[in-house]
């Protein structure tokens, strides 16, 4: 929470306190929703404007960070499947600065959604586990090797391209007898004909 950090939790906390309830809870509904997948990102520009026509003097810099604040906890609590209950008492231990009737949004829209909140963000986990981008490989002939029982065997070279979820590219490589080629290909085989069902 770098962001956050350097103006100050309870800074942030302050300003949510300062809104009224029905703006602070439609903008925990926007987060929530985005959080389930329902909404590709959060308008912060869209909630200043709001902020802005009910009177509320927030610089887009400070609304940014107001739902960086709460995109974090509720990712967290979804993360650690937190109930309504404890997600409200690790906000007030991260800050004194709660406003009773926030803490209550906070509670009921948590009790609603939480749990989808915690399922789609458990979905996203599972998909977001890394990507094979490339396989490359090539045959050899051993000279020397701990799995071959004799020299001059033919053996495969694989190279992996994986990405993970950051987008950055990692190789993996290994070499594979030909029964463990011919095994590991089978397997592929099989996955693939099952991802073509799905």
């Amino acid at each position: 929470m770098l962001g956050v950090e350097s103006v100050g939790v309870d800074k942030v906390v302050e300003n949510i306190g300062n809104l009224p309830t029905d703006l602070f809870a439609e903008t925990c509904q926007q987060i929530l929703t985005q959080l389930q997948g329902q909404a590709q990102a959060i308008d912060v520009a869209e909630i200043c404007e709001r902020f802005q026509k009910a009177g509320i003097r927030l610089d887009l810099e400070a609304v940014q960070e107001i739902t960086k604040l709460l995109s974090f906890n509720f990712r967290s609590a979804a993360k650690s499947s937190l109930s309504a209950e404890q997600l409200i008492t690790r906000l007030s231990k991260g800050s004194s600065k709660w406003s009773k009737s926030s803490l209550q949004v906070v509670h009921k829209l948590w009790s609603e959604q939480g749990t989808a909140v915690c399922s789609h963000q458990e979905a996203q986990a599972m998909i977001s586990m890394g990507q094979l981008v490339d396989v490359q490989w090539k045959l050899g002939m051993a000279v020397s090797s701990d799995t071959c029982r004799s020299l001059n065997s033919p053996y495969v070279s694989l190279l992996l391209k994986i990405t993970d979820t950051s987008g950055h590219i990692s190789s993996k490589s290994f070499e594979m007898t030909i029964p463990q080629f011919q095994n590991f290909y089978r397997q592929f085989k099989e996955i693939a004909a099952v991802l073509e069902t799905v």
